[in-house]
């Protein structure tokens, strides 16, 4: 996922507010009904690791002191897309460019939504999040809140394989939710499984449509739309209920299966058009 390396990119888009990392001893959690509209692809991951840092060895949590972890200026570290290549973060900020680059031309009126790096807890206008709840979008700052060390529990702790196109296309999905909230369809009578699958597809339309948008060398490989085809997989409900509990339970699915999710990102790819991600289509 080679960007141009002379674009500019715009650090402005992502703010790293540092955080605490290390120890807490348990205790965190998020209030109910914090994420609007999913949580990203992550809320049934929430629910499991939680139970699991809670019950495992008896819950203790880590006895290590938290420890800080300083915000960084992105606006010295990002500046083109050389540095995209060269840095996590400043990939993420480039990313988050092209994303919001395709929707301000697909959505009338978009207003751009601030990424936030983030570990260990932070407020929010959703409540107080954790880094257990992984990425997610708050309609009521209308902000993606993503804590970087998900991408290794994704690979970790569920079998996904990874790679800089996997986490594009995590912040795909959690921009997908900013678009529907830009157009009514959080507030919609649509099932969270068919609202989830809509942001794998609009995250496939971002895809298909990310080398216009100017950050881009060339359009993606296949090599790297196999890892984004991956990480759908890995976060198929039916995946982590198996891979949890030893059974699955259909009527329990709040994001689909992984089959329902490997293809609504494949239809939003393949077709490149927002208009073939209707709600009704993808449940």
């Amino acid at each position: 996922m080679d960007f141009r390396d002379d674009v500019e990119l715009d650090p402005s888009q992502v703010e790293d507010a540092g955080g605490y990392s290390g120890g807490g001893g348990g205790g965190g959690g998020f209030p109910g009904g914090m994420i609007v509209g999913g949580g990203g692809i992550v809320s049934l991951i929430v629910l499991v690791l939680v139970f699991v840092l809670n019950n495992v060895g008896g819950g203790g949590g880590s006895s290590e002191p938290a420890q800080q972890r300083p915000a960084s200026n992105l606006a010295e570290q990002c500046h083109t897309g050389k540095d995209a290549d060269q840095s996590e973060k400043c990939r993420v900020v480039g990313v988050v460019n092209s994303i919001q680059d395709y929707w301000k031309k697909e959505i009338s009126g978009y207003r751009p939504a601030k990424t936030v790096l983030y570990s260990g807890q932070l407020k929010t206008s959703c409540g107080t999040a954790s880094s257990a709840v992984g990425p997610f979008y708050c309609p009521g700052d209308q902000r993606v809140y993503l804590d970087l060390s998900f991408f290794e529990q994704l690979h970790s702790q569920f079998g996904a394989k990874g790679g800089p196109f996997a986490q594009a296309y995590v912040i795909a999905h959690e921009y997908g939710h900013h678009a529907q909230d830009l157009l009514g369809a959080l507030g919609s009578s649509g099932s969270s499984v068919a609202i989830e699958l809509q942001a794998d597809c609009y995250a496939g339309v971002w895809a298909h449509n990310a080398v216009q948008t100017g950050f881009y060398d060339k359009p993606f490989t296949t090599a790297e739309i196999s890892e984004a085809l991956d990480a759908a997989a890995a976060v198929g409900d039916d995946r982590i209920q198996q891979r949890t509990t030893g059974r699955v339970d259909p009527e329990s699915f709040t994001h689909g299966s992984s089959k329902q999710r490997v293809a609504a990102f494949q239809r939003g790819y393949e077709n490149g058009r927002p208009g073939d991600c209707g709600l009704d289509e993808l449940r």
